[in-house]
């Protein structure tokens, strides 16, 4: 028997190692640096204001975003809903409470009397939603009547008439997008800015 005929032929691994090599240097190269540098691209040439975080700027410094709530605690300002998150980004998340949760229902009672009392309202006048936080906690929007219920003390704490806070209110209802996604919303860091530059033209 000749053993030589029996022995397997050599194989260059490098030959089959080739294909699958270049072509994960290829997915790496298209999909994760040209796709992602076309896709920034794109974005700041259609979206410039979105694709860095909505800022809002002031005499060149950024003081918030338009996509992100953050908490006014002077009386003169609008409050946003409350955060779980302590309006942190980087922590960004809801209670995860259940509706059943006794704790829920014991934090809900007690802001909703916090906000009658500071608004100078009964308990069962406040906005659900104001007392509420929100699924991702730095939802930066309220509702027009959460705006509203604010209105009397804002305008007392400004020495403004309740009617020109309303007013000022009306022409920040942004609508839902598209006409159909979402409901009337008030961006509360907006609100605020426009109360400071009206008082600011008295």
């Amino acid at each position: 028997m000749n053993v030589a005929s029996t022995q397997a032929p050599n194989i260059d691994d490098r030959q089959s190692l080739r294909a699958p090599v270049l072509f994960a240097l290829v997915s790496l190269l298209g999909f994760g640096l040209a796709y992602s540098l076309a896709g920034t691209a794109i974005g700041r040439t259609a979206f410039p204001d979105q694709a860095q975080g909505s800022l809002i700027e002031r005499e060149g410094r950024a003081i918030g975003s338009a996509l992100v709530a953050q908490p006014f605690v002077d009386v003169r300002y609008f409050q946003p809903r409350p955060s779980a998150a302590k309006y942190d980004p980087m922590a960004a998340s809801g209670s995860n409470q259940a509706r059943s949760n006794p704790d829920l229902r014991k934090r809900l009672s007690e802001e909703a009397a916090a906000i009658a009392a500071r608004e100078g309202i009964a308990p069962s006048e406040v906005p659900a939603e104001l007392a509420t936080q929100s699924g991702g906690g730095l939802d930066p929007h309220i509702s027009p009547r959460s705006a509203r219920v604010q209105a009397a003390r804002v305008a007392r704490a400004r020495g403004l008439s309740v009617a020109a806070v309303d007013s000022l209110i009306a022409r920040h209802i942004e609508a839902p997008q598209f006409g159909v996604l979402g409901e009337p919303r008030v961006n509360v860091l907006q609100l605020n800015l426009a109360l400071d530059a009206m008082q600011a033209l008295r």
